[in-house]
């Protein structure tokens, strides 16, 4: 490298500074997070509103965008707020400004669009060089006093302007219009609210600083405190009271919102589904996507169609399967897969008094909101005396030149310093001297002197109301509550019907049974469940008859196979006494040779299958171990929710679970391996959900072979190896009747070889 090319005092090292890495990280970090929670991503708990939204709104109050004056073109109000304001990127101001226009994001826009402002399904908004904008009646109170001293201001980032640093906000903003954004490290989720219940609460707390959140919560509908979230979109919140209540407590829950619909008759017993209302921040046609795709996969078995009839309101209409569908179960398996159903987050993490990040319950941001507007209340007061004691000091020197009029207009046509002489003589101050030289000589009428005396005796009734005011903190919060007073009649429902009209109502779920919904998403069609040898399982479409068409793995081969429908549970008995649960429409298709039990569930390596059969609810089955214990168990009582089975039969090695009979009839027919067969009434055997069980017949050697129930009435009847029907009746089987336990007699003549009843 040629010696010019290297830096000044490259060569000898002496302006090379050491830095530790990992504490520059650190600092440098630190700096970045703090930046983007002080001036990013929290909203400040006084105004509700985050740097950029704030700047948008002082911006727009310089270019006199008031709600009754007219337009302005976005890219102009983007441009002011750029250049003057936030050092950021047009899109991401304009994006800022539109969202504040979108009457289905913000509850109470603070700004009123004219143009293309985006839609509920996504679409975003024309270019700012379109659209025009201005401010609302919201935008208005929360700037209410802004020249006034009412807030403190701060110099913005090229040092050359001044920006406020907080807004008056009389508006409750933060509740109202919720917030949401992510910081580092933290997270805020605040959703929307009704502003006339904000400002009920706010009343009540002024009147009882004490109060708890649960006393700012509504108790009962039409008592007007806060009842819980308000979306611009309306809908269903779905959680209890209480649920509500503790997330309001601790400032951190989530709100269960769910769409809202109604039931069409369309005559003949024909009915449709119509959606008016879906939760807050759902993309409609996002939504209507995702319904269109589970049609098609089959998920939503109960539906036939989805169409979107939708206008200015929003009409989705859902078209049943068939009239028999209800109308609940079709509506509850659409809230369980799709965003019909949304969970809206509540993370109250704001800028307590716009310095501090902290997680606030509903109390302590309404307190801080009406601090906020108490200091306001004092600084616009003080503001107010200092004009009025300024002007009452002109007016006092008004007066002293009317009734000196003569002499007055003699030194100022005679004297040098007219000035000098008149502060002298009558102990003006120098405002005073000036605003006599400045007077005009039409204010010389008598009649100006009487309109003077009495704007002089209002300013000094109005400075004594004011004292009296600042000295006195129940007339600061009496004054207050007539502002909040305010501030609920301009934006509660009686006034403003459509803004302040509650949107988003409160219901119970309603209660389903899980297994219906379930079954409400599974597409209903017929299988045939085949378990093989060596325990693998699959379900080949349709009910097949023909067992021998089925193919294995070399050395595997047939163990059971039934009917069933693709909406059944499969219970499968191992013999560890574990029963598994699994959904037919679960179970590997009938491509190939299925899957091994072991993939499907959690069962352990040394047990096998039993059986497997379709569950059916409200019958019971008869367990029994291979050394001859036994007991009954309803078939309720075995459902296994998780892939870990459940324990309902307690064997110890060597024995193991053998046989899952139905229970039917009033009678158990037991034979052992050593061809030693027992009846003898199933009253004997005990009802248990879990357990050993009692001994069903004694053996000196060997176990269980086969177990039948039966009822006496028809007698006992098994199969031998020609498929021919043997029966005995109740005076045949006398022979072996005998107590639970025996040991029984040698089975009857013409029983099958096997041992088996067939």
């Amino acid at each position: 490298m040629g010696k010019g090319l290297l830096p000044p005092g490259a060569g000898d090292g002496d302006h090379i500074e050491p830095v530790d890495l990992k504490k520059a990280l650190e600092e440098r970090y630190l700096a970045y997070a703090l930046s983007t929670i002080m001036h990013r991503a929290l909203p400040d708990v006084r105004d509700g509103l985050k740097p950029v939204h704030r700047r948008i709104m002082h911006a727009m109050r310089l270019l006199r965008l008031n709600p009754d004056q007219g337009f302005a073109k976005c890219a102009r109000i983007v441009g002011e707020v750029m250049g003057k304001f936030h050092p950021h990127g047009d899109q991401s101001i304009y994006d800022a400004l539109v969202r504040l226009a979108q009457d289905f994001a913000v509850r109470y826009p603070l700004v009123d669009g004219q143009g293309n402002f985006g839609n509920i399904d996504g679409d975003n908004a024309a270019a700012m060089r379109y659209t025009e904008a201005r401010m609302t009646e919201v935008s208005t109170a929360l700037l209410e006093g802004i020249t006034e001293d009412a807030v403190d201001y701060r110099l913005t980032y090229n040092e050359e302007d001044e920006e406020p640093v907080v807004l008056p906000g009389a508006f409750p903003n933060l509740l109202a219009n919720g917030s949401s954004g992510i910081a580092v490290g933290m997270a805020t989720s605040i959703p929307p609210h009704n502003a006339a219940e904000l400002c009920t609460a706010a009343l009540h707390l002024i009147e009882h600083p004490d109060a708890s959140v649960e006393e700012l919560m509504s108790k009962q509908p039409g008592d007007g405190l806060v009842q819980g979230p308000d979306f611009p979109t309306g809908g269903v919140i779905i959680d209890s009271r209480a649920s509500i209540l503790d997330a309001y407590e601790t400032g951190r829950g989530s709100f269960r919102v769910r769409a809202r619909y109604s039931v069409e008759d369309q005559g003949r017993g024909t009915w449709h589904v119509v959606v008016t209302e879906i939760p807050y921040q759902v993309q409609k046609a996002r939504l209507i996507e995702k319904i269109a795709e589970l049609l098609v996969a089959r998920k939503l078995p109960l539906l036939e169609d989805v169409r979107d009839e939708s206008a200015e309101d929003i009409r989705l209409v859902l078209v049943p399967k068939s009239r028999s569908v209800d109308p609940g179960l079709l509506m509850e398996s659409l809230f369980k897969l799709t965003e019909l159903e949304s969970r809206f987050p509540l993370n109250m993490n704001v800028l307590s008094r716009g310095k501090v990040p902290n997680v606030l319950s509903l109390k302590d941001v309404l307190w801080e909101w009406l601090e906020h507007r108490k200091e306001v209340l004092v600084r616009r007061s003080r503001h107010r005396l200092g004009e009025i004691e300024r002007r009452l000091e002109i007016l006092g020197g008004y007066l002293i030149a009317y009734l000196n009029l003569d002499e007055v207009i003699r030194i100022i046509r005679e004297e040098d310093e007219p000035k000098q002489v008149m502060m002298a003589r009558w102990s003006l101050t120098d405002n005073q001297a000036e605003a006599i030289l400045n007077m005009r000589l039409r204010a010389l009428r008598k009649l100006e002197e009487i309109e003077i005396r009495k704007e002089f005796d209002a300013l000094s009734a109005e400075k004594g109301e004011i004292e009296q005011l600042l000295a006195s903190d129940a007339r600061q919060w009496k004054a207050i509550a007539w502002q909040v007073h305010k501030v609920r009649r301009d934006f509660g429902p009686e006034e403003n019907a459509h803004l302040g009209a509650r949107r988003t109502t409160f219901a119970d779920a309603p209660d389903h049974d899980l297994s219906d919904i379930h079954q409400a998403m599974i597409e209903k069609e017929p299988v045939t469940v085949i378990v093989s040898e060596k325990g693998w399982l699959r379900a080949m479409k349709g009910h097949l008859n023909d067992y021998s068409l089925f193919t294995f793995k070399e050395g595997d081969s047939l163990k059971l196979a039934f009917h069933a429908q693709t909406t059944d549970k499969i219970l499968i008995f191992t013999t560890g006494g574990k029963f598994y649960t699994i959904g037919a429409d679960r179970l590997p298709g009938g491509r190939g040779h299925g899957e091994p039990i072991r993939i499907i569930v959690d069962m352990d390596n040394d047990q096998d299958i039993v059986t497997a059969f379709v569950h059916e609810p409200k019958r019971k089955l008869l367990l029994a171990s291979q050394q001859g214990n036994g007991f009954v168990v309803p078939e309720d009582d075995v459902i296994a929710n998780t892939r870990k089975g459940r324990q309902v039969m307690n064997v110890r090695a060597p024995d193991e679970a053998k046989h899952c009979v139905p229970v039917q009839g009033d009678h158990v027919a037991i034979v052992g391996e050593n061809r030693k067969m027992l009846v003898f009434p199933l009253a004997e055997v005990p009802e248990m959900g879990r357990g050993k069980g009692v001994r069903l017949q004694k053996y000196k050697d060997g176990g269980v072979l086969d177990v039948k129930l039966f009822s006496m009435e028809a007698g006992l009847t098994w199969q031998d190896s020609a498929d021919r029907t043997f029966t005995r009746t109740e005076a045949e089987l006398t022979e072996w009747m005998g107590a639970r336990a025996a040991a029984g007699r040698m089975v009857p003549k013409g029983f099958p070889r096997t041992g088996r009843f067939g």
